[in-house]
């Protein structure tokens, strides 16, 4: 499997490729993935305090915000109530007259990742930490909106989330936030949910696995912040449990390439015998070409199991935890894809 790499906030390829190295190496040494980085287009400065924090510069972002405190969701959700739902306490942070927004900047952004997954076929995967993760939800509840309204094939088999949060869906000239309480499924695909119980933020990493096919969905809680792990223990563990679900997945997309190919070959073949019967007064018939078809073509099933959660703290790594305070060193090959 090849995932494409979409790092949060504040972030570039390059850094997103030490975020994630000591687990991309694990995969790639298992053979279990490969991974391509890619990066917002938007350069910007880190708020002020945090100069230190997001690693060496230039740092982007997918979303253009030139102006505002990104941080201040996370000062306000210290003094939210709480025993709130996920969406509940979502809907706390969104006014109650919305803003004008220029939503063409998030469209064209959303295009560019498009553009960047057909120009990679090999590309059926999604990796995404906190805005990335959001980004990488809204293809995949794009994709998902597309299959069933139009029957158009998806090409994401697969996505994991690092402190991700809910996607936001096509309405009308703009775009929502389309949560579980009220619209129920927006991703059916395979997805696998990573967040810190210590995380401020954790609320949001629910509330989108909320919006996910619950029998396809996975929950891992590290323990620790708004981060992605990469302690050995952690590390280790993810790769065991994500060993099965892609193992599965690529037998599955085995399985409907041989279909395919067997769809085709006795298409040939009917089209071709067609052609020979115009010509002799005489026609197979097409139960013939049934027969062979079902004979050759194959299914598979699908299922995935929980995986683990722990309550919540009320301080956060993220106060107080680098993502780039580890060295390098292991970091697995990384090839930037432009958008």
């Amino acid at each position: 499997m090849r995932f494409l790499c979409l790092p949060g906030a504040y972030g570039s390829a390059k850094n997103f490729g030490v975020q994630l190295g000591p687990f991309a190496k694990h995969m790639e040494d298992r053979g279990l993935a490969t991974f391509a980085f890619t990066q917002g287009e938007h350069e910007v400065e880190p708020p002020l305090g945090w100069e230190n924090y997001f690693g060496s510069r230039p740092l982007y972002r997918f979303i253009d915000a030139a102006e505002g405190d990104a941080f201040e969701v996370v000062r306000r959700v210290r003094h939210i109530p709480r025993g709130l739902t996920p969406e509940a306490t979502l809907r706390l942070f969104t006014p109650k007259k919305p803003a004008e927004f220029d939503w063409q900047t998030f469209r064209d952004a959303l295009n560019r990742l498009h553009k960047t997954i057909e120009d990679d076929p090999e590309i059926d995967g999604l990796i995404g930490y906190s805005e990335g993760a959001m980004m990488a939800a809204c293809i995949c509840a794009e994709e998902n909106r597309k299959w069933e309204e139009m029957g158009i094939p998806r090409r994401i088999k697969f996505a994991i989330f690092f402190a991700g949060s809910p996607p936001l869906v096509t309405e009308g000239d703009g775009f929502v936030a389309k949560l579980a309480d009220e619209h129920g499924t927006t991703i059916n695909i395979p997805t696998f949910h990573v967040f810190g119980s210590n995380d401020p933020l954790v609320y949001s990493s629910i509330a989108l696995y909320n919006t996910c096919g619950q029998d396809l969905a996975q929950l891992y809680d590290h323990g620790l912040g708004h981060l992605v792990p990469r302690d050995a223990d952690n590390v280790e563990q993810l790769g065991d449990t994500l060993s099965d679900v892609i193992t599965k997945i690529n037998k599955e997309t085995a399985a409907e390439a041989a279909a395919a190919t067997a769809t085709a070959a006795a298409d040939a073949a009917a089209v071709g015998d067609a052609s020979i019967a115009r010509g002799s007064g005489s026609q197979t018939p097409v139960s013939e070409f049934a027969d062979e078809y079902i004979a050759t073509s194959s299914s598979a099933t699908s299922g995935s199991s929980a995986g683990s959660t722990t309550g919540s703290t009320a301080e956060s790594d993220l106060d107080s935890r680098s993502s780039h305070d580890a060295a390098s060193e292991g970091v697995a090959k990384i090839k930037v894809v432009s958008v």
